[in-house]
């Protein structure tokens, strides 16, 4: 730390000194470089000194240099998150978005916000210094939060969001912008941006081609609320257009959401972002429009200030000269654009920027890290403890750690991650936790939809190419593995992970690459081995000659695997080809043998055990954005199905047929239809997808050492029954707020292993209609432990002649409390939290009475000890 101090005070004497010399002279070669004017007037001199061309290659997520003007380049895509993400450095890794609105915790979400854009700014500044500010991943500019409203279960990208509430995912949303953007007045610690401006969740597959339609009710009872809240009230700096159409147009050129709401209504002055290809969809895939030119065009004339991904913003030039865009009109978009720039102090001298002086050694800080492990203990959620089979004992004499997730460090990275530099898995957690006095016994089992798995041999031994032990590995700086490799070197095994941009060899980085592998393996017996090959984005196997495996299309992490019939002694000749196009970059060659599981059989192993923990679920290997994956469940990134895939359950109940306790540590990144493991399996914590630190929040769970207090911020449904079609973007009969069966667990709910009780709420009866209203309540610890309650608000209102929520969330707060404690919890109802929305969109402040809810849970949740929840009536007058 004080080194990190040194640095930033020798980095401010430095800066002051420059900044000085330069003043005092008063050499500058343009006004733009002036840091004594306005950023509004420096940004008006640059962008008068560009031609077209220059103005429209700013427009591109890729922003060339601009040599003659001394302007650097910047790329604008970069993520954050969980952390920041996709960095070829080292950085603290958070629980995933869906994981963090399970802490109904705004103050640890700003936080954790705060604490990344520091990473960010490390990372920025360190890419400065290593010549590396141009590439993508290292900017100031984090397509970061997804505030889409998780209305269905379904949608694998879901994970990204805070959940299907409008409120919640508006109060979270607003913390992790005010922590990223910081709260200097003039500088931006790091720019936000909400996305995917409006009506999206799904489904991937289809989301280049389908319109969204909802009625103006849904779009601003649901849809809207938290983008109006971040662009409203956080300020949030930029916005992501979103690739769907809604009513019939691109997002990133509807009439509706970015010229009359955005812009007009809201008037929006920051920079918008299409998402990555968005443009290229409106003739491509909408066939809204005929070409390039006419698609650039509309979206710039509807706000749209970046193309993303592709360089159709390039034909601007030439609609300019059609006529079909003045070059007036690409002036305001790149005037917006050197906006955030310069808000980002990047043409600054290092001593006026606060955040600019920022050390490499905030990267993976202790600080950091704790807050990782408080977020991911914050996260869990106890979904049942019956006859208080939890917290378990420390002293026990052997665990079972049983599952497809118990020792799976992808499953607590979640996606849309970066990497740090260690990571705890539940079976770690737990080992540490018990200490060497516990035996701890480990088997997978199952993969997460199949009872046969590879189980894996180690056959480095047999590997060597011409005489050299190990693979001839051959890297070439394209995708088709053209021309001269770059690098060729020998390398003992094919097994490698590489963030974006993360040096591959020499000078290569990981984007846009392809290698050769090739060995000879020779074999040890005459029988069978199967090879099996994961990665990103494609590859094929050839095995003398022939190709066995053709995953040549982006796989993301898919796995597939062939079979080699063997001879003792023979020598085969290995060729893995593989190739990747942005993203993260991974290629493994295992080998080993298919075997299927005997789940009595591994029951009869572990019936000794004094406990046995499964954990399971799902992962971002099956969820996620636009995946191939080829597992019964499981389509493009979504699911098919909610239900948790037979096997697991299969596989539980005979761990249940020993007679031990069996917990379940389900992983996933949203709901879950557990109906046979709500019946039967006696305790169960959601754990989600947790972060670096998530076997140690596990493991503290489980035995004890955090009570947990995480709330569910999505229902979880009995079954894929439940739900409407996945394409239908009504909320009829959608989330805790409108549907109107039973779940299996409601949005909100959450155990601990205390109780508490709630009196003497404090309510007016009566209020004026389009005024704020204070409501208090006084919480209690009337169990035997100290713990944390998530304090929630709930109301419920009827009105004559217009639509309402059956309730909806307005408050909540999350609180700690010692056994025996109490605390009076103080909620500030705003006006926007009292109106109704009528069928056209408008909100109108009405009289009438308004149910108010204070509790645990939702109004309907009920629980047999202490007085879970309070209710009185407010009448609003005109």
């Amino acid at each position: 730390m004080k080194k990190a101090l040194l640095f930033v005070f020798l980095s401010a004497i430095v800066g002051i000194a420059a900044f000085t010399s330069v003043k005092k002279e008063e050499k500058y070669a343009y006004p733009f470089q002036d840091p004594s004017l306005s950023i509004e007037a420096r940004v008006n001199d640059l962008v008068s000194r560009l031609t077209l061309e220059e103005k429209v290659a700013q427009m591109l997520n890729s922003a060339p240099a601009i040599d003659r003007l001394g302007i650097p380049s910047y790329d604008w895509w970069n993520e954050v998150l969980h952390g920041v993400a996709r960095t070829p450095y080292k950085v603290t890794v958070y629980p995933q978005a869906i994981g963090m609105a399970a802490t109904f915790d705004t103050t640890s979400l700003q936080r954790m916000a705060d604490f990344s854009a520091l990473e960010g700014r490390a990372i920025y500044n360190k890419a400065i210094q290593e010549g590396k500010s141009g590439q993508r991943y290292v900017g100031l500019t984090y397509w970061t939060p997804n505030i889409n409203i998780f209305r269905d279960p379904r949608w694998g990208r879901g994970q990204e969001t805070y959940g299907e509430d409008p409120f919640l995912t508006a109060m979270l949303g607003r913390a992790f912008v005010r922590g990223l953007q910081g709260d200097d007045p003039k500088y931006l610690k790091a720019a936000a941006c909400a996305k995917h401006y409006a009506v999206h969740s799904g489904p991937e597959p289809e989301r280049h081609v389908f319109n969204a339609t909802a009625t103006n009710y849904d779009l601003w009872d649901t849809y809207l609320p938290a983008f109006e809240e971040l662009v409203v009230n956080a300020k949030v700096a930029g916005v992501m257009c979103a690739y769907n159409a809604f009513k019939g147009q691109p997002c990133c050129g509807s009439d509706v959401l970015m010229n009359d709401i955005l812009r007009n209504q809201w008037q929006f002055t920051g920079y918008v972002t299409s998402d990555c290809w968005a443009i290229d969809d409106f003739f491509k895939n909408h066939k809204t429009h005929p070409d390039a030119a006419s698609a650039s065009a509309d979206a710039v004339m509807h706000g749209t200030d970046i193309d993303c991904g592709t360089d159709a913003y390039k034909a601007l030039v030439q609609a300019v000269k059609n006529g079909q865009i003045t070059e007036r009109m690409i002036d305001v978009s790149v005037k917006r654009l050197f906006t955030i720039r310069f808000r980002l102090g990047m043409f600054d001298p290092i001593a006026m920027v606060k955040y600019a002086q920022t050390p490499p050694e905030v990267l993976e800080s202790e600080p950091h890290k704790a807050h990782a492990l408080k977020m991911a203990r914050q996260s869990m959620v106890l979904l049942k403890n019956e006859k208080n089979t939890l917290p378990l004992k420390k002293n026990l004499k052997k665990i079972a750690v049983i599952g497809p997730n118990a020792d799976n460090p992808i499953a607590v990275l979640g996606n849309y991650n970066g990497i740090p530099s260690e990571i705890v898995t539940a079976l770690q957690g737990i080992k540490n936790k018990v200490g060497a006095g516990t035996q701890v016994v480990y088997e997978r089992a199952s993969t997460f939809t199949k009872d046969t798995l590879l189980v894996y041999t180690d056959v480095k031994s047999q590997l060597s190419f011409e005489g050299n032990p190990g693979v001839k590995a051959e890297y070439f700086n394209n995708v088709e593995l053209k021309g001269q490799p770059v690098a060729t070197r020998q390398e003992p095994e094919i097994s490698h992970f590489w963030q974006e941009g993360e040096t591959v060899v020499g000078s290569m980085k990981a984007y846009n690459f392809s290698a050769r592998y090739t060995t000879d393996f020779t074999a040890t017996t005459t029988g069978s081995i199967t090879f099996e090959v994961e990665g990103d984005d494609g590859y094929r196997l050839l095995v003398d000659g022939k190709e066995q495996l053709n995953a040549w299309t982006r796989n993301r992490w898919g796995a597939k695997s062939y079979k080699l019939s063997t001879q003792q002694g023979k020598k085969y000749r290995l060729v893995l080809e593989y190739y990747q196009d942005g993203g993260k970059a991974s290629v493994h060659l295992r080998a080993g043998n298919f075997a299927k599981s005997d789940f009595k059989a591994l029951a009869n192993r572990v019936k000794d055990a004094d406990a046995i923990i499964f954990v399971g679920g799902i992962s971002p290997q099956l969820e996620g954005e636009e995946m191939k994956v080829d597992e019964p469940g499981f389509n493009g990134g979504d699911r098919t199905s909610i239900l948790l895939p037979k096997v697991q359950t299969d596989l539980m109940k005979a761990l249940k047929a020993t007679g031990k306790p069996v917990v379940f540590v389900m992983m996933t990144g949203s709901a879950i239809a557990i109906p046979w493991e709500a019946q039967n399996i006696p305790a169960i914590v959601n754990a989600w997808y947790a972060g670096q630190s998530a076997g140690t929040a596990i493991a503290d769970v489980l035995f004890g050492d955090y009570n947990p207090a995480g709330r569910l911020p999505v229902t979880f449904y009995k079954g894929d029954q439940d739900l409407p079609p996945f394409g239908d973007y009504s909320m009829t009969n959608r989330t805790y707020r409108y549907f109107t069966g039973q779940p299996l667990y409601g949005f909100g709910y959450g155990l601990s292993y205390t109780t508490f009780t709630y009196d003497k709420l404090e309510l007016p009866k009566n209020s004026q209609v389009n005024s704020p209203v204070r409501v208090s309540v006084r919480v209690t610890n009337s169990g035997k432990m100290d713990g944390e309650e998530v304090v929630q608000l709930y109301l419920t209102r009827q009105v004559n002649g217009y639509k309402t929520p059956l309730r909806a969330l307005k408050g909540f707060e999350r609180i700690a409390l010692k056994r025996g404690e109490s605390k009076v919890v103080s909620f500030d109802l705003r006006p926007q939290d009292l109106h109704v929305i009528a069928e056209d969109g408008t909100a109108k402040h009405l009289p009438g009475n308004v149910t108010v809810s204070i509790g645990g849970g939702q109004p309907d949740t009920k629980t047999k000890k202490g007085k879970q929840m309070v209710e009185g009536t407010l009448a609003l007058k005109d």
